[in-house]
């Protein structure tokens, strides 16, 4: 029986469950920058591995910064690498479109998650567990979702990333109830289902488009949604 809940963030309250990858080569391809898939990849890790490296991403950045900073170094990725050529003007021009698109997309996804949260909040404690840049609170209160959790368990302050259990048991410490009574959802299967699987926790996977085309057993988690409103 579930009595209190774990939620991931990224991929599962701010794109319906599709892969971070995915959702901006969608921008990529609606905004007609002309690259192609492989090159994105290749901007994308190489933005993954920057950020995830170096302290670019500050406490007081939100979201909308965040994503400012990482597609400006995805395109200027593409640009070293001679995959996109265009002058100045264009480059500030394609990356403040993709950015109002990508930004716009997000705030719908999340004011429908904030409905689920709402929902959930007088009947049930909430911890929310991520991997993130460290600034994960100042997300929560731009898009005013802070009050909904009794805890924020983030990798960048405690040191600890998923798929490592150690950080859903501090989100099951967290919330002071035994594993069998907490559920875990997210849209991770290897980050999020297996790993709260393996510590007793109930599991709800919110699939999307992954970042590869890799099946897995939907018959592990307890439940499989493609939505967030699915759990109430």
């Amino acid at each position: 029986m579930t009595k209190g809940y774990i939620f991931d963030y990224g991929g599962t309250i701010d794109t319906r469950g599709d892969h971070w990858g995915r959702v901006l080569w969608k921008g990529y391809e609606l905004c007609g920058i002309p690259v192609n898939e492989r090159q994105f990849r290749e901007a994308y890790v190489h933005a993954e591995r920057i950020l995830g490296r170096n302290p670019i991403i500050k406490p007081s950045f939100t979201f909308r910064r965040t994503l400012d900073t990482k597609l400006r170094i995805e395109m200027e990725y593409l640009m070293t690498e001679g995959y996109w050529n265009v002058s100045e003007e264009m480059f500030v021009k394609k990356h403040s479109e993709m950015l109002e698109f990508l930004y716009d997309e997000v705030c719908n996804v999340v004011a429908e998650s904030t409905k689920v949260l709402e929902a959930l909040k007088p009947e049930y404690p909430m911890v929310l567990v991520s991997n993130f840049y460290g600034n994960i609170s100042t997300v929560l209160r731009e898009f005013g979702l802070e009050s909904f959790f009794n805890s924020v368990i983030e990798s960048a302050v405690v040191g600890i990333r998923k798929p490592n259990t150690r950080i859903f048991a501090l989100g099951i410490e967290a919330l002071g109830l035994p594993a069998s009574d907490v559920t875990v959802v997210g849209d991770s299967y290897y980050k999020d289902i297996l790993p709260a699987k393996s510590l007793g926790c109930r599991t709800v996977w919110i699939k999307g488009f992954g970042w590869t085309d890799e099946e897995y057993d939907e018959t592990v988690p307890d439940r499989v949604i493609s939505r967030l409103d699915e759990i109430l």
